[in-house]
């Protein structure tokens, strides 16, 4: 039951107070790190104490909307045009994710749960109310599990940074292989879906950070375009490149959670359309470096061909280290701006802006600095803020290579261009530091330009996933989509068995 699709929970009635409690012992038995070892996921960081009780009244509402009669709810499904995809007769009213326990990114502010970023600075801080985002799930009958550890502050911290550790959580580990990374930042979003935790999870991207944990647990994910969510209640790096996205095991399952992300209905439909009659490029100088993913890739297109799209060759330029300055410079300054902003809101007690995190952490260095440092949260004070040439002449820059070097013209007469994301998840090194190796460079220009970007497994090498990508203009989301559920190619570990029932 724990690697059940929604679609089949949805579909065979699984009571919602069974799937949660079948979830929280899989989470207590197989995620919390034993007595002196390491082998242990640390994906998720706190379970909610409400989830039991919300699971049982979801259950007795859908008790009540049966006994109203099916007949009704019936019609109302069809009207959705999900009943291929098993929406359980007479549910309409309950909403899309009635029942459906979601993992939440702990730098999304969840009610009554810690919502630290990973930063002990944030412990005990508690946010007030659910962020507009989480307020959503809910609405839509969704039932919040927890929620997931990432990289601190979502991996802005250092260069030296380590992805997946936080000094709250810990490091979190894949599933797939527990020596290996399971990327940054949301990695505990996409370790806990490929260990069976929750069918569903929230993660946030600014560059790369839905994307690489999708890749290397071999699940699927999709940022979209920024702007187009609630951002409010999420902790910030920056206004300009930041959103929140669906993960989940399959395609059809973030399409479906996307739309009540986005409160925009049609998104699974038009995914189950199929991407027949699109033209993709094909980015050939978007390559990982790592041989197998690459060659992969090229059967993976080879494949895509024979879905009815229209395929052409095109090589955008790969960022070079004067567009990564750039990147840094504006993140850095939004980052300045933004926590100055932020911190408040979550009361006294604790630092209030980045000169006073960087404080804290000094003052804690045992458990903030144990493995690495705050460097970029330095360069991010001594930059000052947004309110400045040096961020502004930056973000010209960068905005002129994403979109009129690079992305504009790749994708001149295309709807979609596609790459792989990342190779085989690396060996986690909290000595040396573990930032992405074979990366395909594919998340840089799009997350500038803030344009949409989708992933989905292509298969395994050498025993671990690797990522499918597809990049489009704003409001692309649903053809991306296509474009994945035409390639993913689902699978799970083989790690251990899935609790009772």
């Amino acid at each position: 039951m724990a690697y059940a699709d929604v679609f089949t929970l949805q579909r065979e009635r699984v009571p919602a107070e069974l799937l949660v409690e079948c979830l929280l012992e899989r989470i207590a038995v197989l995620d919390a790190p034993a007595p002196g070892s390491h082998k242990s996921l640390r994906s998720v960081l706190a379970v909610s104490g409400s989830a039991r009780d919300e699971a049982r009244a979801q259950d007795e509402g859908r008790g009540q909307d049966q006994g109203r009669g099916q007949d009704q709810g019936r019609g109302q499904d069809q009207g959705r045009g999900h009943d291929e995809a098993g929406s359980p007769e007479g549910k309409a009213a309950a909403g899309p994710l009635h029942g459906l326990p979601v993992l939440v990114k702990d730098n999304i502010e969840v009610a009554g749960l810690s919502s630290t970023a990973g930063s002990t600075s944030l412990v005990g801080r508690l946010p007030a109310a659910d962020a507009p985002l989480v307020k959503r799930v809910r609405d839509a009958g969704g039932i919040i599990l927890g929620t997931t550890n990432l990289s601190e502050w979502a991996n802005i911290r250092s260069v030296r940074s380590t992805s997946g550790w936080s000094a709250v959580g810990g490091l979190t580990a894949n599933p797939w292989a527990l020596d290996r990374n399971a990327g940054g930042s949301s990695s505990g979003s996409g370790a806990a879906l490929a260990a069976g935790f929750a069918p569903l999870a929230i993660g946030t991207e600014t560059d790369g950070s839905i994307t690489c944990p999708a890749s290397l647990n071999g699940v699927a994910g999709i940022k979209p375009t920024v702007g187009s969510l609630p951002m409010q209640g999420v902790v910030p790096i920056s206004f300009s490149q930041d959103n929140a996205g669906p993960m989940a095991r399959t395609v059809d399952e973030v399409a479906l959670f996307l739309e009540v992300l986005m409160a925009k209905p049609g998104i699974l439909d038009r995914a189950r359309e199929g991407p027949g009659g699109l033209r993709v490029a094909v980015a050939r100088t978007f390559r990982t470096g790592h041989p197998a993913t690459d060659e992969l890739f090229d059967e993976t297109v080879e494949k895509l061909a024979a879905s009815g799209v229209t395929l052409h060759d095109v090589t955008p330029p790969v960022q070079s280290p004067a567009e990564d300055d750039d990147e840094d410079i504006v993140l850095l300054c939004e980052l300045f701006d933004g926590l100055a902003a932020y911190l408040p809101t979550r009361g006294p007690g604790g630092p209030q802006n980045l000169p006073e995190v960087i404080e804290h952490e000094k003052q804690n260095a045992a458990t903030e600095l144990a493995y690495f440092g705050h460097d970029l949260f330095e360069r991010a004070v001594a930059l000052g803020g947004c309110d400045t040439d040096v961020y502004r002449a930056a973000r010209a820059r960068n905005l002129s290579w994403a979109l009129g070097t690079c992305l504009e013209p790749s994708m001149a007469k295309a709807d979609v261009l596609v790459g792989p994301t990342f190779g085989p998840a690396w060996k986690s090194d909290l000595i040396l530091g573990g930032q992405p190796k074979s990366s395909s460079g594919i998340t840089a220009a799009v997350s500038i330009a803030g344009w949409p970007i989708a992933t989905a497994p292509m298969g395994l090498v050498e025993g671990l996933p690797v990522g499918f990508g597809a990049v489009g203009r704003p409001g692309s989301e649903a053809l991306l989509l296509a474009v994945c559920r035409a390639i993913e190619q689902p699978a799970r570990p083989t790690w251990r068995q899935p609790c009772r029932g």
